[in-house]
């Protein structure tokens, strides 16, 4: 399993309309070969910001970075920007990608 995570400095005045850029998109995801599964998490809170991050889980590094590099990844980060004058964020989000060397599952087993 590969998780792929962006961080987000999110300015607070931008936060509800930053949730709403990501719960209201239309997102392909679901029929890409190897997406698990996404979250989008809501973190601690700053003096200027809000943190989010999100997380998707692939089958493994090899078919993540294949999405990276495919149309369906290109239109969806396009779309995620259209019209958006004034920034949500401060500066980039920060990408950080892990691969599992353990899982633990609910009933135990560990692999």
């Amino acid at each position: 399993m590969y998780l792929a995570m962006n961080r987000f400095k999110v300015i607070k005045e931008k936060a509800k309309d930053f949730e709403a850029m990501w719960v209201n998109r239309e997102s392909e995801l679901p029929t890409v070969e190897g997406f698990v599964e996404f979250r989008m998490l809501v973190g601690p809170e700053a003096e200027d910001h809000i943190l989010y991050s999100s997380h998707t889980f692939w089958q493994d590094e090899e078919t993540f970075v294949a999405w990276t590099k495919s149309e369906a990844f290109r239109a969806a980060h396009s779309r995620n920007r259209a019209g958006k004058s004034e920034p949500m964020t401060i500066g980039r989000p920060s990408f950080e990608g892990f691969n599992t060397i353990q899982t633990i599952s609910k009933d135990g087993n560990a692999s």
